[in-house]
């Protein structure tokens, strides 16, 4: 069983820096990709960026491109979201999760962490 734990919300003005980490374990080659999603108050959940443990690879949405960089530590088991130059529309409750593949759709990751809130004032 993978379990997810997110970490590192907060509130934090326009323009300011943040990084959440996701702690997972239970991993197996079924969960070989975490991503981050989010979720502000009254939208749908939103793909950020997902790594595969395994090479690295990356993917993010476009809106973040240049501006959040997702990277993962072996040795910790933990994969973070480095969130630079913040904006009021990132403000979400930001949660990782596990998938086997590198995708942008919530139902391919089967597990799921608690979520973070994020907090941007202008």
């Amino acid at each position: 069983q993978v379990q997810l734990a997110e970490s590192g919300g907060g509130l934090v003005q326009a323009g300011d820096s943040l990084r959440l980490s996701c702690a997972a374990s239970g991993r197996t080659f079924s969960s070989d990709v975490t991503g981050w999603f989010r979720q502000a108050p009254g939208k749908e959940r939103e793909f950020v960026a997902s790594i595969r443990w395994s090479g690295g690879s990356t993917y993010y949405t476009g809106s973040v491109k240049g501006r959040f960089t997702i990277s993962r530590d072996n040795a910790k088991n933990t994969v973070y979201l480095q969130m630079n130059s913040l904006k009021p529309e990132d403000m979400a409750v930001y949660y990782c999760a596990a998938s086997s593949v590198h995708s942008a759709r919530g139902q391919d990751y089967n597990y799921w962490g608690q979520g973070t809130q994020v907090t941007v004032s202008s």
